[in-house]
This record gives structure tokens, C-alpha cells and sequence, in this order.
């Protein structure tokens, strides 16, 4: 009975060790998905603030388009500073929405992320859905 109680004691001890090493190593993978995602969240609030200045520059070139055709009765754009400066922001911004995209890309292709691992933040997500319409 004793020589049972041994082996029994003994293997406890290995299955206990065996259970705390797989412990840690399910945290350290836990712990560079979170850092994986929370990089990749960043990135899409990011994306999201650039919708948003997108839209203000948006809302700029239609109340110039507006008073330029209601005030001066012109709707040719050809020579007007202001249009063409607002025109070359959207394209800056779209540029650089597309960069952040691409950069969340190469985070999941590095980290080898599949889209179903990846908690959305369905909020955020419509909310930048919503800015680039």
C-alpha cells in the first residue's frame, strides 16, 4: 500500500508541474494575442479619427461649393485655392486610411490572425462604416 501511495504522490507531482507549465504557456500566448489585438484596436481608432476628419473636410468643400454658386453665381472651381487645398486633404486622408488598413493587415499576417479570432468592437466598426459613407 505504501509503494502505492508513493507512486500516486509521484505522479501528482508531475501531473501538477506538467498542468502549472501548460498554465504558462496558455498565458504567454494570451498575453501576445491581447498586445496583437490592442495594436490592431489602436490602429482602427485611428482609422476612425481619420474618418471623422475626413468628413469635417468634406463638409468644408460643400459649404464652398455652396457659396461659391449661391454668393459669387459660379460653379467652376479652376483658380480656387481653397477647393483645391480641402480636394488635396480628402486624397491625403484616404491615403492614409489606406496605409493604417494595410498596417492591420500586416499585423495579422505577422501574428498569423485569423479574422474569427478577433473580439470586433461592433460599435466602432459601424461607427467608421458610417463616417466613410
Amino acid at each position: 500500500m505504501s509503494k502505492l501511495w508513493d507512486d500516486l504522490k509521484d505522479n501528482m507531482k508531475d501531473w501538477s508541474t506538467s498542468a502549472v507549465e501548460k498554465a504558462e504557456e496558455m498565458s504567454r500566448i494570451a498575453m501576445a494575442k491581447t498586445e496583437e489585438m490592442t495594436r490592431i484596436s489602436k490602429i482602427k481608432f485611428e482609422i476612425h479619427q481619420l474618418h471623422r476628419e475626413m468628413n469635417k473636410a468634406y463638409e468644408k468643400l460643400g459649404k464652398l461649393a455652396y457659396s461659391q454658386i449661391k454668393e459669387d453665381n459660379m460653379a467652376s472651381f479652376s483658380g480656387n485655392n481653397d477647393f483645391f487645398q480641402i480636394v488635396s486633404k480628402v486624397e491625403s486622408l484616404a491615403e492614409q486610411i489606406q496605409k493604417k488598413k494595410e498596417e492591420i493587415e500586416n499585423i495579422k499576417l505577422e501574428y498569423g490572425i485569423d479574422e474569427k479570432d478577433i473580439v470586433h468592437n461592433v460599435e466602432l466598426d459601424n461607427i467608421e462604416e458610417q463616417s466613410s459613407n
